[in-house]
């Protein structure tokens, strides 16, 4: 059975049109989770609305939103005042560009979506477009409204279809500045940079999302069959993390390399003096 479209409308370019669906990439459906329980009678609990200086409960037709002006100052906003602002929406992601897939910081991504032809008449189109991008080896930037806002989406090719992956606006993407300010301007250089690189390199694999592991979420779903089965219960405990009191040791260690500190260059200076010899051999011989 087809999943369920989250969206359906227009992807545009120019005056070329062609009817797609959105679908849901990315899920944390599978994800272990938990209801609030009466620890008494087990039964469900469910959330209710409490005013903050009468404690007692608003009922659903008293609630309304409000922005806070200042401290306890709030702007009372009524439904169709919010819904006023709601972008109207005709159902087209509008293609305003082209750019480089290098050109794309992965700091704005927010969540991804399958894109694809909704029926088969806009096959063609959509082909025309998916395969154009990929022959370019470009991305496309896009904008419409998605579940009442206003959002811009990066497009990038993807198997047999398109990946459309809303991006957060520049507003919601903190500055690095403050996070960084305290990191000390160090320049590193010789042996340590030298093993430093070793261990990258001899690290290096690629990107399989295959090979990860929800340890948490696996360890949940054990206690859960744990307490079905009537079992004991057993908690994990986390393993000692040892200080790093030298950090050259660490790294050579972390590369394999254990022993005094100049280990390593004596063995690079004898390697390289037994490659010389022969060269010295043959100007004797001469």
């Amino acid at each position: 059975m087809a999943p369920r479209a989250n969206w359906k409308g227009f992807l545009k370019v120019g005056e070329l049109v062609c009817p797609v669906a959105l679908y849901t990439a990315a899920s944390t459906s599978e994800r272990i989770s938990f209801h609030m329980l009466n620890r008494r009678t087990g039964n469900r609990l469910h959330r209710e609305f409490v005013d903050s200086q009468t404690g007692k409960v608003v009922e659903r037709e008293d609630q309304a939103k409000g922005y806070e002006a200042g401290e306890n100052d709030f702007i009372v906003l009524d439904a169709e005042e919010v819904a006023s602002a709601v972008p109207q929406s005709d159902k087209t992601m509008d293609i305003e560009a082209f750019i480089a897939c290098t050109d794309i910081d992965d700091l704005y991504f927010d969540k991804p979506y399958y894109l694809a032809p909704s029926d088969r008449h806009g096959a063609e189109a959509f082909a025309l477009i998916r395969d154009g991008m990929k022959a370019k080896d470009v991305a496309a930037l896009a904008a419409t409204v998605l579940f009442r806002r206003m959002r811009t989406l990066i497009i990038r090719p993807h198997g047999e279809g398109l990946v459309a992956t809303t991006l957060n606006f520049d507003y919601e993407v903190r500055p690095s500045d403050e996070a960084f300010a305290d990191i000390p301007d160090i320049k590193l250089k010789g042996e340590m940079l030298d093993l430093a690189e070793h261990i990258i390199r001899t690290k290096s694999g690629r990107f399989d999302p295959k090979t990860f592991d929800d340890r948490y979420d696996a360890a949940l779903a054990e206690v859960v069959k744990a307490k079905i089965e009537g079992r004991k219960i057993r908690p994990v405990r986390p393993k000692a993390e040892g200080k790093v009191i030298d950090l050259m040791e660490a790294l050579r260690q972390s590369a394999g390399e254990t022993g005094k500190p100049g280990k390593a260059k004596r063995a690079s200076a004898k390697k390289a003096a037994s490659t010389r010899k022969p060269a010295a051999t043959r100007r004797k011989a001469g």
